[in-house]
């Protein structure tokens, strides 16, 4: 397995909290990376784009003071996450933007592009893309991405259906470098799991939908702790691509969960403009994306009150006498 230096001394347990479209904002990012995991935003978040500017100088002035005050625990480092399909109209707008702030991690979705790639290299970034399967991954790899984040079954948002066992031994058959595995993590005991299959990091993002400083409604966070794994479906009428969303969101806009239609793929959109031209009604607005993790989630609290549970249970994973 393989850490890189970015990350060396800087974790307090192996995890990247992934970019939420919607929910992922500063007050999550910093709560996340001054508790020892890396943080992630969707540029797309910003919205109007000038914004993104003031976000990526807030996250930096904040996680300095923070690593000032407190120089045995420094901050994990945070990171951008950038759409590249063609939907996608400010793509090299928030790239400049990621390159004058120096971020010093990229990841990707919907899309690997070698040029954006060398451009992240050339200011010193890593690049994570995220990929369902394995051609997905070896083009990655190919146009010069530093790290994999496999999405496996039951992630939340546009997953795969590899099972996270099958999914990581194949890639580490062929792929030395950093690996994320995404799907269903919202233990200690998952992320240690992670590690044990041949990940470096768990990529974990529904749980922290529940947290007070996520950008998300008060009833979409009850709704994720009252929620298990049997209240997700996996469907791609709502944005062109498969994702799993929660079924009472979609129950609440008047459909029927357990008998939707398919998508018309010539209508894929990924929330990346603001033409209004989106599927009715809105993913992530109204139907609210999330993973079969959730099960593990009991209530709303801060981020750092998650991050330590998870911490706690890490550190106490061990195996069972056979």
């Amino acid at each position: 397995m393989s850490m890189p230096a970015l990350f060396k001394n800087r974790l307090r347990i192996p995890v990247i909290g992934s970019p939420m479209f919607i929910v992922s904002v500063p007050d999550l990012v910093i709560a996340q990376c001054k508790a020892g995991i890396v943080g992630a935003f969707p540029a797309l978040n910003a919205r109007p784009p000038a914004l993104l500017d003031e976000w990526l100088a807030r996250i930096k002035e904040e996680l300095a003071a923070h690593d000032k005050a407190h120089p045995e625990r420094p901050s994990a480092p945070f990171a951008v996450n950038q759409i590249v399909h063609r939907s996608n109209n400010r793509l090299e707008h928030d790239l400049a933007l990621c390159e004058k702030h120096k971020v010093p991690m990229l990841i990707t979705s919907l899309g690997a592009r070698e040029d954006l790639n060398q451009a992240a290299h050339g200011w010193g970034a890593l690049v994570f893309h995220d990929v369902i399967n394995q051609k997905f991954a070896h083009k990655a790899v190919e146009k010069g991405a530093d790290g994999l984040i496999l999405v496996a079954a039951g992630a939340g948002g546009h997953a795969g259906t590899l099972s996270p066992f099958a999914f990581v031994a194949e890639t580490r058959a062929w792929f030395d470098g950093p690996l994320a595995l995404s799907g269903a993590i919202g233990t200690g005991r998952a992320i240690r799991a992670a590690r044990v299959l041949g990940a470096d990091f768990a990529y974990i993002g529904s749980a922290f939908i529940a947290t007070e400083e996520a950008n998300a409604v008060d009833r979409y966070k009850q709704m994720v702790a009252a929620s298990g794994a049997e209240d997700i479906v996996y469907s791609d009428l709502f944005t062109g691509v498969h994702g799993n969303y929660l079924k009472p969101s979609i129950a609440a806009a008047g459909m029927d969960p357990d008998n939707l239609p398919q998508s018309d793929p010539s209508q894929m959109n990924f929330g990346t403009d603001d033409s209004g031209e989106r599927h009715k009604p809105k993913a992530w607005k109204e139907i609210w994306g999330s993973g079969q993790g959730i099960g593990s989630v009991s209530r709303v609290v801060p981020a750092a009150e998650l991050i330590a549970r998870l911490a706690a249970e890490y550190d106490a994973a061990v195996d069972p006498p056979l």
